[in-house]
């Protein structure tokens, strides 16, 4: 693959041009990644009836429990007003993952990782949690880490 960049003067808008034989899955997936990183966004998280914003990076995974989804940072717990499948569709695809049927886990807060039950894995994370990456998963998971 080749890649050219032009510089532009003052005045000028930016564009992405994309040139190709046939759009594969992989470009695709470069080009979602390229997006979501351009726009960054900020997730409005929700504490003591005070609202906190916070980027995606701090936030280490994120939990659905009795209807209600919860934002774990590296010391602190946030609610999340917001379902999962929706969060999983704002989050960047290549830090995010879901990890069960209840949680999304964010690949970089990753310290280690070990087989657990059932084909389960269990994740130990930066900030000494553990999490339970569910035997649906694992094949993700280990794709997304290349191993």
């Amino acid at each position: 693959m080749k890649i050219t960049i032009v510089e532009i003067g003052a005045g000028e808008e930016e564009e992405l041009i994309v040139r190709c034989r046939e759009m594969s899955d992989e470009l695709m997936q470069s080009l979602r990644a390229f997006r979501q990183s351009g726009a960054r966004r900020r997730l409005k998280l929700y504490k003591d009836n005070g609202l906190f914003l916070a980027d995606p990076e701090d936030v280490y995974y994120f939990e659905s429990v009795d209807e209600r989804v919860f934002a774990y940072c590296k010391t602190e717990v946030y609610e999340v007003r917001q379902r999962l499948y929706e969060l999983e569709a704002t989050l960047p695809e290549a830090d995010f993952f879901r990890a069960g049927k209840s949680s999304i886990l964010n690949l970089n807060k990753i310290k280690s990782v070990t087989p657990a039950f059932n084909g389960r894995l269990e994740a130990l994370l930066k900030n000494g949690e553990k999490v339970i990456i569910s035997r649906q998963y694992v094949a993700v998971l280990k794709e997304k880490l290349g191993i």
